[in-house]
Protein backbone atom coordinates (compact mmCIF):
# COMPACT_ATOMS: atom_id res chain seq x y z
CA UNK A 1 0.00 0.00 0.00
CA UNK A 2 1.30 3.74 -1.42
CA UNK A 3 2.16 5.88 1.65
CA UNK A 4 1.15 9.66 2.10
CA UNK A 5 4.44 11.80 3.13
CA UNK A 6 3.35 15.70 3.67
CA UNK A 7 7.05 17.60 4.49
CA UNK A 8 7.42 19.76 7.65
CA UNK A 9 10.86 20.71 7.38
CA UNK A 10 11.00 24.53 8.03
CA UNK A 11 13.10 25.44 5.00
CA UNK A 12 9.85 23.85 2.51
CA UNK A 13 7.20 24.97 5.13
CA UNK A 14 8.79 28.72 4.72
CA UNK A 15 9.38 28.70 0.59
CA UNK A 16 6.34 27.62 0.66
CA UNK A 17 4.38 30.22 2.37
CA UNK A 18 6.10 32.68 -0.37
CA UNK A 19 5.09 30.69 -3.06
CA UNK A 20 1.45 30.92 -1.96
CA UNK A 21 1.50 34.51 -1.14
CA UNK A 22 -0.25 36.52 -3.83
CA UNK A 23 2.82 39.34 -4.07
CA UNK A 24 5.40 37.45 -5.56
CA UNK A 25 6.18 37.58 -8.51
CA UNK A 26 6.84 35.24 -11.26
CA UNK A 27 10.40 35.58 -11.34
CA UNK A 28 10.47 34.41 -7.71
CA UNK A 29 7.87 31.51 -7.99
CA UNK A 30 10.13 30.05 -10.18
CA UNK A 31 12.70 30.51 -8.27
CA UNK A 32 10.93 29.14 -4.84
CA UNK A 33 9.18 26.22 -6.90
CA UNK A 34 12.68 24.87 -8.37
CA UNK A 35 14.28 25.17 -4.71
CA UNK A 36 11.33 23.27 -3.16
CA UNK A 37 11.74 20.80 -5.15
CA UNK A 38 15.23 20.27 -4.49
CA UNK A 39 14.34 20.47 -1.10
CA UNK A 40 11.95 17.86 -1.57
CA UNK A 41 13.81 15.52 -4.13
CA UNK A 42 16.28 15.35 -1.36
CA UNK A 43 14.17 13.16 1.34
CA UNK A 44 12.28 11.47 -1.74
CA UNK A 45 15.44 9.83 -2.64
CA UNK A 46 15.97 8.69 1.30
CA UNK A 47 15.37 5.30 -0.01
CA UNK A 48 17.64 4.78 -2.72
CA UNK A 49 20.21 1.57 -2.75
CA UNK A 50 23.86 1.61 -1.94
CA UNK A 51 26.41 -0.34 -2.32
CA UNK A 52 30.13 -0.35 -1.11
CA UNK A 53 32.93 0.83 -3.29
CA UNK A 54 36.71 0.95 -2.47
CA UNK A 55 38.21 4.24 -3.12
CA UNK A 56 41.84 5.81 -3.02
CA UNK A 57 41.71 9.08 -0.73
CA UNK A 58 44.79 11.09 -0.46
CA UNK A 59 45.64 9.57 2.72
CA UNK A 60 44.40 5.77 2.39
CA UNK A 61 42.17 3.75 0.51
CA UNK A 62 38.67 3.77 2.08
CA UNK A 63 35.48 1.29 1.85
CA UNK A 64 32.84 4.22 1.18
CA UNK A 65 28.78 4.05 0.36
CA UNK A 66 27.61 5.17 -3.90
CA UNK A 67 24.66 4.91 -4.95
CA UNK A 68 23.88 1.22 -6.88
CA UNK A 69 23.20 2.30 -10.22
CA UNK A 70 19.32 2.62 -9.60
CA UNK A 71 17.70 4.49 -12.92
CA UNK A 72 15.87 7.13 -12.10
CA UNK A 73 13.01 8.76 -14.65
CA UNK A 74 11.20 12.17 -13.62
CA UNK A 75 7.96 12.68 -15.28
CA UNK A 76 6.20 16.32 -15.45
CA UNK A 77 2.45 16.90 -15.96
CA UNK A 78 2.58 19.50 -18.43
CA UNK A 79 2.64 22.49 -18.08
CA UNK A 80 3.09 23.14 -14.96
CA UNK A 81 4.99 19.94 -13.43
CA UNK A 82 7.68 21.14 -16.08
CA UNK A 83 8.63 23.93 -13.33
CA UNK A 84 9.61 21.26 -10.66
CA UNK A 85 12.24 19.52 -13.07
CA UNK A 86 15.20 21.39 -12.83
CA UNK A 87 15.56 21.64 -8.95
CA UNK A 88 15.19 17.60 -9.01
CA UNK A 89 17.82 17.44 -11.93
CA UNK A 90 20.35 19.40 -10.14
CA UNK A 91 20.55 16.61 -7.70
CA UNK A 92 19.87 13.36 -10.02
CA UNK A 93 22.07 14.82 -13.03
CA UNK A 94 21.60 11.61 -14.50
CA UNK A 95 17.75 11.40 -14.53
CA UNK A 96 16.31 10.69 -17.96
CA UNK A 97 12.96 12.58 -18.60
CA UNK A 98 9.65 11.99 -19.85
CA UNK A 99 6.77 14.60 -20.40
CA UNK A 100 3.32 13.59 -19.92
CA UNK A 101 0.46 16.10 -21.51
CA UNK A 102 -3.70 16.47 -19.95
CA UNK A 103 -6.44 18.74 -20.94
CA UNK A 104 -9.62 18.14 -19.41
CA UNK A 105 -12.17 17.32 -22.28
CA UNK A 106 -14.95 20.03 -21.49
CA UNK A 107 -18.03 17.55 -21.89
CA UNK A 108 -16.95 14.76 -19.31
CA UNK A 109 -14.36 16.96 -17.36
CA UNK A 110 -12.03 13.88 -17.54
CA UNK A 111 -8.46 14.50 -18.20
CA UNK A 112 -7.10 13.45 -21.92
CA UNK A 113 -4.43 12.55 -23.02
CA UNK A 114 -2.69 14.47 -25.63
CA UNK A 115 1.17 14.47 -25.73
CA UNK A 116 3.17 11.28 -24.45
CA UNK A 117 6.48 11.12 -24.43
CA UNK A 118 9.11 8.82 -22.28
CA UNK A 119 12.27 6.78 -22.03
CA UNK A 120 11.94 3.44 -23.40
CA UNK A 121 13.65 1.91 -20.24
CA UNK A 122 10.70 3.39 -17.82
CA UNK A 123 10.40 -0.72 -16.38
CA UNK A 124 13.61 0.01 -15.00
CA UNK A 125 13.40 3.19 -13.79
CA UNK A 126 12.21 4.61 -9.89
CA UNK A 127 9.73 6.88 -11.94
CA UNK A 128 8.63 10.28 -10.36
CA UNK A 129 5.93 12.31 -11.52
CA UNK A 130 6.14 15.53 -10.40
CA UNK A 131 2.65 18.67 -10.88
CA UNK A 132 3.02 21.33 -8.33
CA UNK A 133 -0.92 20.34 -7.82
CA UNK A 134 -3.20 18.09 -6.41
CA UNK A 135 -6.77 18.95 -6.55
CA UNK A 136 -9.22 16.55 -8.05
CA UNK A 137 -6.60 13.78 -8.52
CA UNK A 138 -7.61 13.35 -12.45
CA UNK A 139 -4.65 14.60 -13.84
CA UNK A 140 -1.91 12.47 -11.40
CA UNK A 141 -4.03 9.42 -11.84
CA UNK A 142 -4.34 9.77 -15.58
CA UNK A 143 -0.67 10.33 -16.29
CA UNK A 144 0.17 7.39 -14.01
CA UNK A 145 -2.46 5.28 -16.04
CA UNK A 146 -0.42 6.44 -19.09
CA UNK A 147 3.10 5.91 -17.47
CA UNK A 148 1.88 2.36 -16.04
CA UNK A 149 0.68 1.56 -19.46
CA UNK A 150 4.09 1.60 -20.96
CA UNK A 151 5.89 0.07 -18.60
CA UNK A 152 6.82 1.76 -15.12
CA UNK A 153 6.06 0.06 -12.00
CA UNK A 154 8.34 1.60 -9.45
CA UNK A 155 6.21 4.91 -9.15
CA UNK A 156 6.16 8.29 -6.61
CA UNK A 157 3.59 10.82 -6.74
CA UNK A 158 5.46 14.53 -6.25
CA UNK A 159 3.65 17.73 -5.42
CA UNK A 160 3.75 20.82 -3.62
CA UNK A 161 0.26 21.43 -2.17
CA UNK A 162 -2.39 18.54 -2.58
CA UNK A 163 -6.20 18.26 -1.65
CA UNK A 164 -7.66 15.83 0.27
CA UNK A 165 -10.02 14.61 -1.80
CA UNK A 166 -7.02 14.56 -4.38
CA UNK A 167 -4.89 12.62 -1.88
CA UNK A 168 -8.01 10.28 -1.62
CA UNK A 169 -9.08 10.11 -4.93
CA UNK A 170 -4.99 8.94 -6.10
CA UNK A 171 -5.02 6.40 -3.36
CA UNK A 172 -8.10 4.59 -4.20
CA UNK A 173 -6.72 4.71 -8.19
CA UNK A 174 -3.39 3.57 -7.57
CA UNK A 175 -2.40 2.29 -3.90
CA UNK A 176 0.71 0.80 -5.40
CA UNK A 177 2.30 4.64 -5.42
CA UNK A 178 3.51 6.81 -2.64
CA UNK A 179 2.60 10.75 -2.56
CA UNK A 180 4.93 13.25 -1.62
CA UNK A 181 3.24 16.49 -0.55
CA UNK A 182 4.99 19.99 0.71
CA UNK A 183 1.49 21.24 2.07
CA UNK A 184 -1.63 19.53 2.41
CA UNK A 185 -4.16 21.71 2.24
CA UNK A 186 -8.27 21.88 3.89
CA UNK A 187 -10.26 21.51 0.36
CA UNK A 188 -11.47 22.18 -2.93
CA UNK A 189 -14.26 24.88 -3.19
CA UNK A 190 -17.06 24.60 -5.49
CA UNK A 191 -15.05 25.29 -8.77
CA UNK A 192 -12.06 22.46 -8.23
CA UNK A 193 -9.35 24.82 -6.87
CA UNK A 194 -7.17 24.17 -3.57
CA UNK A 195 -8.31 26.20 -0.49
CA UNK A 196 -5.96 28.08 0.22
CA UNK A 197 -4.01 27.25 -2.39
CA UNK A 198 -1.67 29.02 -4.17
CA UNK A 199 -3.87 29.81 -7.55
CA UNK A 200 -3.12 28.31 -11.20
CA UNK A 201 0.66 27.59 -10.84
CA UNK A 202 1.04 27.40 -14.14
CA UNK A 203 0.34 30.65 -14.64
CA UNK A 204 2.15 31.42 -12.06
CA UNK A 205 5.02 29.95 -13.51
CA UNK A 206 5.24 31.18 -17.10
CA UNK A 207 3.45 34.57 -16.32
CA UNK A 208 0.29 33.86 -18.52
CA UNK A 209 -3.47 34.77 -16.97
Amino acid sequence: MGKVYVFDHPLIQHKLAYIRDINTGTKEFRELVDEVASLMAFEITRDMPLEEVEIQTPVSKAKVKMLSGKKVGIVPILRAGIGMVDGIIKLIPAAKVGHVGLYRDPETLKPVEYYAKMPSDLAERECIVVDPMLATGGSAIEAINSIKKRGAVNIKFMCLIAAPEGVEALKEAHPDVDIYIAGLDEKLNEHGYIVPGLGDAGDRLFGTK
